[in-house]
């Protein structure tokens, strides 16, 4: 699958980028294929997260149109069965 790149200039700590590229080498890899890893993990995350959330906002919809709260309109218990110590 060939994807269009765009080059990008980052600014690193120094400490940061020779530990980054001491990785990189251990893995027989550069620099740009790590960061580019490294970054579609994280979008991977966050569309994930962002599925999550859509689907737990939408169950609550669900749940707020029902004016029973799930019990069918019966409730079976009592407040001073709720509070009973």
């Amino acid at each position: 699958m060939h994807m269009d790149k765009q080059n990008v200039t980052l600014s690193l700590p120094l400490s940061v980028l020779r530990k980054v590229e001491k990785i990189a080498k251990d893995q027989n890899r550069s620099l740009s294929e790590l960061v580019a890893e490294l970054l579609s993990e994280l979008v991977e995350r966050e569309e994930q997260h962002a599925g999550a959330k859509r689907q737990h906002l939408a169950h609550l919809g669900q749940l707020a149109q029902d004016p029973n709260l799930g019990t069918r309109g019966s409730i079976s218990w009592t407040r001073a069965d709720l509070h009973e110590r």
